[in-house]
């Protein structure tokens, strides 16, 4: 079988530069976004991608057509496997998974990158962060040594052959060797390729704010992979666009009877020194940006989000009494302000990003037309 092997990282660069953003169309944000508007706005946090496309026509299990990938967020890019960083998770709905999730709540940390792919891709990747982490003289030679990933996933069954396992541990080894800093690729990329979002071609987007708290700038960043969410109550910038742009509907009848049920992840990253308790707070404001766009967590949804600083590197592992820093809690009202906003405009960015894509049986999900949603903004003076 052959793939369109996309393994993206410096080359996103020049593609995340070309492709229009949801401000480039003219829709009007709450908040300053840092400079790349991204995660990866905040310093030492990378992205790697590796996307899957292969195929057409009639699905024939284990050959496909493929439309999947893996997408790695890596909090403390190469020292990630030796720094772990506060987190905190949250489930709006748990119609998914998101593995290593108890470990974090039990532990407060966050060990290693998270990775996002399809729902049937999360078991091998698990084990393929486990085995780069061995590869990276993680584990001793006492063999007392465990890991437990954090990898997250949506459902991409209406375009790829989900069933025919054809995410492989080289293709999460790429994603993970390839991430970087600086811009990131959104739309049909990485875990995101096959996802639908409002039954518009959903997939990855991200986004971030810069905050003044006591007269010290923070950055807030996230990235989403969006497959949840039915056309009707679809709103950008709080303009009702489902019900406006009422056709290009999925061409499958599937994705009609069942159209809502999906998910959502979400990574908030931030470089403000927030402790596990408090990113777990975080984490729980993410609802309220993906409200804004129109989700409400279907019973068929799996809307999985957790959090993670930057600050306070070299805790986890020290081997004595060590200070922490931590902001009051009465100091991070504008975090979780930044944290709607950002969610709201990652998901956005998703829409606009994507590009018309078929898949199995000829499926195929159309992308949000930029025109058309001017349009719609402006009769609502947008």
């Amino acid at each position: 079988m052959k793939y369109l092997i996309l393994s993206l990282f410096f080359f996103s660069i020049s593609i995340a530069g070309e492709k229009p953003r949801a401000r480039d169309l003219g829709i009007p944000f709450d908040g300053a976004s840092g400079p790349l508007n991204a995660i990866t706005d905040v310093a030492g946090v990378e992205v790697g991608h590796t996307t899957l496309i292969s195929g057409t026509g009639k699905l024939v299990q284990g050959k496909g057509p493929v439309r999947t990938g893996v997408t790695a967020i890596l909090p403390r890019g190469d020292k990630s496997l030796d720094d772990p960083s506060f987190a905190g998770w949250y489930s709006l709905n748990g119609n998914g998974e998101m593995t290593g999730t108890t470990w974090v709540e039990e532990s407060g940390f966050l060990e290693g990158p998270v990775m996002i792919t399809n729902t049937h891709s999360v078991g091998i990747v698990r084990d393929a962060v486990i085995s780069w982490r061995v590869s990276q003289d993680a584990a001793d030679a006492s063999g007392y040594w465990w890991s437990l990933p954090v990898v997250a996933e949506t459902w991409d069954g209406l375009l790829n052959d989900i069933n025919g396992f054809h995410i492989k541990e080289d293709h999460a080894h790429n994603a993970i060797r390839n991430a970087r800093g600086g811009p990131v690729t959104e739309g049909n990329v990485g875990g995101g390729t096959g996802m639908v979002c409002h039954s518009f071609k959903g997939g990855i987007g991200t986004s971030s704010r810069i905050v003044t708290i006591e007269k010290t700038k923070y950055t807030l960043g996230v990235l989403v992979q969006a497959n949840y969410g039915d056309r009707k109550n679809l709103t950008i910038a709080g303009v009702p666009v489902g019900k406006e742009i009422t056709d290009l509907m999925p061409r499958d009848s599937y994705e009609q009877e069942h159209e809502g049920d999906g998910s959502i992840i979400v990574i908030v990253a931030t470089d403000a020194p927030l402790v596990a308790h408090q990113l777990k707070r975080l984490a729980r404001r993410v609802p309220m940006g993906v409200g804004k766009v129109g989700g409400y967590g279907h019973d068929g949804s799996g809307d999985i989000f957790i959090a993670f600083s930057t600050a306070n590197s070299n805790v986890a592992f020290a081997e004595r009494k060590v200070a922490v820093e931590m902001l009051p809690n009465w100091m991070i009202s504008p975090l979780f302000e930044a944290t709607v906003q950002a969610v709201e405009e990652a998901i956005i960015n998703t829409l606009v990003a994507a590009e018309t894509l078929d898949g199995i049986n000829d499926n195929k999900v159309y992308a949000l037309p930029h025109d058309r949603l001017q349009a719609v903004m402006k009769k609502y003076n947008r």
